[in-house]
């Protein structure tokens, strides 16, 4: 595995005005920049769709499309190459015919863990600093705040229905 480590990783003054979400959106720069289909074997989209789906096992389009925050005409591309690649497959919903069910094919499973492991390599440089334990309360703080996100708009939905 090849990792470009061309790209600077500038110190922050812990003092700076840059706020979590800037330097979030750096971090997610960095992390964009240096996880290429090279390294992963697939892109970091594909990464994202395939780890979804190995939590969830089967899920609908539509719950994949909210649950990686994308646009559902980008999903359907997403979709259409990784099943392509024999990585997913749709289908029909026998409940409702208008819904497709999607799953992960074994291929796809298994390019999934190879992705992971170039991934977890990455991490490992670019988290270089921080000891396991920053790294698990890091991590629990990104999942609270994108749950938050989840909770925050199911009961700004609700407020409007209401109305």
């Amino acid at each position: 595995m090849n990792i470009d480590t061309s790209l600077p990783l500038t110190s922050v003054d812990e003092n700076s005005s840059t706020g979590p979400i800037l330097l979030l959106t750096q971090l997610s720069r960095l992390v964009s920049r240096r996880s290429t289909p090279e390294l992963l074997g697939q892109t970091l989209k594909e990464l994202a769709t395939l780890s979804f789906l190995r939590d969830y096992e089967e899920t609908t389009q539509q719950a994949l499309t909210e649950g990686l925050c994308i646009d559902a005409n980008y999903c359907v591309l997403l979709l259409n190459d990784l099943e392509a690649a024999d990585l997913v497959e749709r289908r029909r919903d026998p409940a409702d015919r208008r819904r497709h069910i999607v799953s992960m094919t074994a291929e796809g499973r298994a390019a999934l863990q190879r992705a992971e492991a170039a991934q977890q390599t990455l991490e490992d440089v670019i988290l270089g600093a921080l000891d396991d334990e920053e790294r698990s309360s890091l991590a629990h703080l990104l999942r609270k705040a994108i749950d938050g996100q989840g909770a925050a708009s199911a009961s700004a939905h609700r407020e409007l229905a209401s109305s």
